[in-house]
C-alpha cells in the first residue's frame, strides 16, 4: 500500500480513466479564462495602459479595494461576537440565534439590496411612515454606505458558521490554564482563543471578501462604481476592451486576496479532544447581548421579508405583460439548478475520488484547477463565455447548455469539497473486500463507496442548486434569449422601477432556498448545540 501511494505522488500508477476524466474536467474549467486572457492580449499594450490608468479606471479600483476592506472588517466584527455568544457564553436560547443569525446567508445580497432601497430609499416605505412626525428625508441609503451594510448583513454568516466551528472544537483547558496564571478573560481572549480560530476567521473572511469582489447585483442597486457594476455596464456598451481589461484587473485582485488570506491564516494548527470548559457567565451584559444579536437579526431578516410580504399583502398592480410573473419562471430556475447540480457532481466525482485516494501532485492539481471558477467573479466568467461561445462555439452560444456549463465552471468546488471530504472518511478495506468477493472496481465503488458517500453527494448537489438559483450576473449575461427565471424577472422589476413585481418571484426564491439549506444542515449534521 505505501509502495502504491509513494507511485501515485511521483505520478505513476494512477489510473487512466480517472486521470483523464479529471484531466479534462479541470481543462474545461481555465479554458475559458485563457480566452479572456487572449482577449486582453489583442488590445495592445499602449491602448491597455491607457485603459488601465485613466482616472475612471483608477477610482473602479479604488472603490472596489475599500468595499472589500469596509465589508470583510464588517464581517469580522459582527461574525466573531455572534459565534462566540453562540458557543462559549450562557446566552439565552442559543439554539434559536444560532440558526437565526446563519439563516441571512439564504436572502441573496441583490434582494436585501433591492429591499433595502424600497424601505429606506427616497420614498421609501420609511419615509412614508416617518413624514407626518415631520422626518423628510432618511440618511442617504446610495452609494458607499449602503454597499456596505447590505454586504455586511449577507455575508458575515461565512465568518460566524467558520469561527463558530472552531470555536466547538477548541480545548478549553488552555483558557483555563491562562486564567491560572492571572490573566483576565480579555487577556486570555487575545494570547489563546484569538490564535487558536484565526485560520477559522481567515477562511470565513476570505469568503466574504470574495463574494463582496464578485457581487454585482448589491453594488449596481446602490449605484456604486465597483468592479462587477462598470464591467456589466461596459460590456453593455460595447466596450469589449474596457471591459476585458477590467475583469483581469477584478482576477489579479482575487489572486492578491487569496494570497493575503493564506499570510494571515498562518498555521492552521488547533488543539482539540479537550474538555468543553463551563459557559462564561454573561451577567449584567446578557441584555445587550439578547439586543445585538435581536437587531442583526431584525436588519438582516425582518426587514426584507416585512419589505416582501407587504408587497405580497397589497397586491401587485398590473403593469405590462412583460412584467408579469409567470409560473414558469420558477420551474426555469428549479430546472436549471438542478440540471448543474446534476452536472457537478457528476464532474466532481473523478476529481474529488482521484484526490482522496491517489494523492499525488497530478490528482492535486487537477482539483486545485477547479476552484479557479469559484475564484473568478460571475461577471467575468460571463464576460469570458460570451467572448468564446461567440468566436469559437456558435452553436452553444445563448442555450441553455452553455449557462449550465458557466455555472458548473462557477459551482463546482462546493461538489468537489464535499465529495472529496466524504471520500476520505470512506474505509478502503470496504471496497477491497468487494473486490475480493468478485467485484469489479466500477462494481465495488458503485455498491460499496456510493452509498457510503451519499450523504456528501445530496449535501454538496444541494449547495450547488442553492447557489445557482441566486446567481445573478452569469444568468443575465448567458440565458438564451426569452429564458426567464426568478433573479432575471427579480432584475427587469428592479431595472423598470416595479418593486412591486418582485415580491413573489423573491419570496418564491427565498423558500426554494431555505429548502435547500435545510437539506444541507441534515445532510452535513449542522451542530447547533
Amino acid at each position: 500500500m505505501a509502495t502504491e501511494q509513494q507511485n501515485a505522488a511521483d505520478g505513476d500508477g494512477l489510473p487512466l480513466g480517472l486521470t483523464v476524466a479529471s484531466g479534462a474536467v479541470a481543462a474545461a474549467v481555465v479554458v475559458p479564462l485563457l480566452w479572456l486572457v487572449k482577449t486582453a492580449l489583442d488590445v495592445g499594450f499602449g491602448e491597455a495602459l491607457a485603459l488601465v490608468t485613466r482616472p475612471t479606471t483608477v477610482q473602479v479600483f479604488v472603490n472596489s479595494t475599500i468595499l472589500v476592506v469596509l465589508v470583510t472588517a464588517a464581517c469580522i466584527a459582527v461574525g466573531v461576537p455572534l459565534a462566540y455568544l453562540t458557543v462559549r457564553t450562557n446566552l439565552p436560547f442559543r439554539r434559536f440565534w444560532t440558526i437565526v443569525v446563519a439563516l441571512p446567508l439564504v436572502i441573496p445580497s441583490y434582494i436585501g439590496a433591492f429591499a433595502f432601497v424600497s424601505a429606506f430609499g427616497p420614498q421609501g416605505v420609511f419615509q412614508r411612515a416617518l413624514s407626518p412626525l415631520g422626518i423628510d428625508s432618511l440618511p442617504e441609503v446610495y452609494g458607499l454606505p449602503g454597499a456596505v451594510l447590505v454586504l455586511t448583513l449577507y455575508t458575515y454568516p461565512y465568518v460566524f458558521i467558520t469561527t463558530r466551528a472552531a470555536l466547538k472544537s477548541m480545548d478549553t483547558t488552555l483558557i483555563d490554564a491562562a486564567r491560572t496564571l492571572n490573566h483576565t478573560r480579555w487577556e486570555a481572549f487575545k494570547r489563546v482563543t484569538v490564535p487558536q480560530i484565526r485560520p477559522a476567521i481567515a477562511a470565513g473572511a476570505l469568503l466574504a471578501a470574495l463574494y463582496t469582489l464578485s457581487d454585482f447585483g448589491t453594488p449596481a442597486i446602490m449605484k456604486f462604481d465597483a468592479f462587477t457594476r462598470v464591467i456589466y455596464v461596459e460590456f453593455g456598451a460595447f466596450g469589449r476592451d474596457t471591459a476585458t481589461l477590467l475583469s483581469l484587473q477584478l482576477v489579479g485582485v482575487t489572486l492578491i486576496i487569496l494570497t493575503l488570506e493564506s499570510r494571515i491564516r498562518g498555521e492552521e494548527r488547533t488543539t482539540s479532544g479537550g474538555r468543553g470548559g463551563s459557559k462564561l457567565r454573561l451577567g449584567r451584559w446578557k441584555y445587550p447581548a439578547l439586543a445585538f444579536c435581536g437587531a442583526i437579526a431584525t436588519i438582516a431578516l425582518v426587514v426584507p421579508l416585512g419589505i416582501l410580504l407587504t408587497w405580497f399583502a397589497q397586491g401587485v398592480a398590473a403593469t405590462s405583460q412583460s412584467l408579469s410573473f409567470q409560473p414558469e419562471y420558477a420551474l426555469n430556475s428549479v430546472l436549471v439548478s438542478a440540471a448543474t447540480a446534476g452536472a457537478a457532481i457528476v464532474a466532481g466525482v473523478p476529481v474529488a475520488y482521484l484526490a482522496a485516494n491517489y494523492p499525488s501532485r497530478a490528482s492535486a492539481m487537477f482539483e486545485r484547477a477547479t476552484y479557479v471558477g469559484y475564484a473568478v467573479p460571475g461577471v467575468v466568467l460571463g464576460l469570458a463565455l460570451v467572448f468564446f461561445g461567440s468566436s469559437y462555439a456558435t452553436p452553444l452560444y445563448q442555450t441553455l447548455y452553455l449557462l449550465v456549463f458557466a455555472y458548473v465552471i462557477r459551482f463546482l468546488p462546493q461538489a468537489v469539497g464535499s465529495l472529496r471530504a466524504s471520500f476520505l472518511r470512506v474505509d478502503p478495506a470496504l471496497p477491497e473486500a468487494a473486490r475480493t468477493l468478485g467485484e469489479t472496481p466500477s462494481g465495488a465503488f458503485r455498491h460499496v463507496t456510493l452509498p457510503l458517500v451519499a450523504p456528501g453527494l445530496f449535501g454538496g448537489a444541494a449547495l450547488v442548486f442553492l447557489t445557482t438559483m441566486k446567481e445573478l450576473p452569469a444568468t443575465l449575461l448567458l440565458r438564451p434569449s426569452g429564458f426567464k427565471t426568478l433573479v432575471t424577472h427579480i432584475w427587469t422589476a428592479f431595472e423598470s422601477g416595479y418593486f412591486g413585481q418582485a415580491a413573489v418571484p423573491a419570496l418564491i426564491l427565498l423558500f426554494v432556498s431555505g429548502l435547500s439549506m435545510l437539506v444541507i444542515i441534515t445532510q452535513e449534521g449542522y451542530d447547533v448545540k
